[in-house]
């Protein structure tokens, strides 16, 4: 079968598009035919090194997949060959860009009806992590403000749509590039980061602070003073300590995105009724999936792009 790999750390030339062995799947697995591998920008931090997450070479990248099971290892119950699925599976595993994909059965669900199936590889990792953010960290309810920062991004998509589905008033950050994007997901007031202080455009309090964006310490810290007493800051970055405030009890959280089956089922849900909506900026042959690195290194991929095998 046909698989992007690479076989050491280092920029997008060490990407290979290439012949590899089909993987079998074993007790719990299942085989997916990948119809597609969405691009995440932590493969790109898994294969310049610097993304502590331990792989073995070569490696398969890939976390977000939609495809067909073609094979049950022993023991899976619940999933049938031929039926249509969509997961957020291991990233310390050979992932989805590739023909085929071996995943532990228990963390894939039925794919979205309402939109193509290679689209659905947009949905795992990024709507599960909005939705982990927003509700187990930030435990957001109805009525409340909630502030994200970067929202111009797919998660901040996400987030905005499920916000406003649980009854928030959401005030979103966002370049003049992602404005409508945002404002399509439903934001009730949109900053424009690169001519505004957040600072100067949040004048009430809020009692959710989502940070999905790179933020200096410094910066992160004065958005702090715009929570409530009792509220929450949620961030999705590691590479910046979350801030709270001990003395006005603001509580703070890092998520890092765990499977969920059950949220993961929600959400298709949510699809397939029209109430969440996939965006899918650009789709590509697999076999452009370094381009795509190429791009990603440099700052010039916006939105979720999708890589789609060849049929086999």
């Amino acid at each position: 079968m046909k698989a992007v790999r690479f076989h050491e750390a280092g920029g997008p030339e060490v990407l290979r598009y290439e012949d590899v062995d089909q993987p079998t799947p074993r007790a719990g697995e299942v085989r997916i035919r990948v119809a597609g591998s969405a691009y995440n920008p932590a493969d790109g931090g898994m294969r310049g090194g610097f993304l502590p997450i331990p792989i073995t070479l070569p490696h398969v990248p890939g976390y977000d997949v939609s495809g067909t099971i073609d094979a049950l290892g022993e023991g899976v119950q619940g999933l049938t060959v031929g039926e249509s699925v969509v997961g957020f599976i291991p990233m310390d595993a050979d992932g989805s860009a590739a023909q085929y994909v071996v995943a532990p059965a228990n963390v894939l669900v039925k794919a979205p009806t309402r939109i193509p199936l290679p689209d659905a590889a947009g949905l795992p990792s990024v709507g599960l992590t909005a939705s982990q953010a927003l509700f187990e960290a930030g435990d957001l309810k109805a009525g409340q403000r909630l502030l994200i920062n970067g929202a111009g991004g797919p998660v901040g998509g996400y987030a905005v749509q499920l916000a406003k589905r649980a009854g928030a008033y959401v005030i979103a950050t966002a370049s003049p590039r992602s404005r409508e994007i945002v404002k399509a997901a439903g934001a009730d007031e949109i900053i424009d980061h690169t001519a505004t202080s957040v600072l100067d455009a949040v004048t009430e309090p809020v009692d959710v602070l989502l940070n999905l964006a790179p933020i200096t310490p410094d910066g992160f810290a004065a958005l702090v003073a715009r929570v409530r007493d009792g509220g929450v800051v949620v961030s999705t970055t590691p590479t910046v300590t979350t801030p709270g405030d001990e003395e006005r009890n603001v509580r703070a959280a890092t998520i890092f995105v765990h499977p969920d089956a059950d949220v993961l089922t929600n959400l298709v849900a949510l699809v397939d009724s029209g109430d969440l909506h996939v965006e899918i900026a650009q789709r590509v042959p697999l076999s452009e999936l370094p381009a795509i690195h190429e791009q990603a290194d440099a700052g010039e991929v916006h939105g979720k792009v999708v890589a789609v095998p060849p049929a086999v």
